[in-house]
């Protein structure tokens, strides 16, 4: 392969992952989450519900809350097409060496779910934020 060709491949693969990292150019889902305030209390709401389940809560052991807290709720407002910019690591990075598994994964979900019908997300939106994370679950489960 010339060198040009393998420069214009790898130029087409960037460009390709950043279009897929762009955050969504509607913000009627942020909007349906309730903006900034509602995300907080969604976000806020799950952590709860983590640190009550046993079937998780020893993945956040060693994790600052507020720091996640305020990592998740970036990730979310931006996923949701709000104007918040995620800048942490890759779901990939953060999820290295924690070998989570499906039923882990699907335990979060639950936790995330719970906290939504909490705060009276309608379903159809629920499922659009829900649609737009599951895209980075092959980052998060490795067993």
């Amino acid at each position: 392969m010339s060198a040009l060709w393998r420069g214009w491949t790898v130029a087409c693969l960037l460009l390709l992952s950043a279009c897929a990292l762009q955050p969504p150019k509607d913000d009627s889902l942020y909007r349906e989450l309730g903006e900034r305030p509602g995300i907080n209390r969604i976000v806020e709401g799950m952590l709860i519900n983590i640190a009550h389940d046993s079937r998780i809560n020893r993945h956040f052991q060693h994790v600052e809350p507020l720091r996640l807290r305020d990592q998740l709720v970036l990730k979310f407002c931006m996923e949701a097409g709000g104007p918040c910019r995620y800048t942490g690591d890759s779901m990939a990075e953060v999820h290295k060496g924690q070998n989570i598994g499906k039923a882990e994964f699907n335990a979060l979900v639950e936790d995330l779910i719970d906290s939504m019908n909490a705060q009276n997300v309608p379903v159809p939106a629920q499922n659009r934020l829900l649609a737009r994370l599951a895209a980075q679950r092959g980052d998060v489960i490795k067993k």
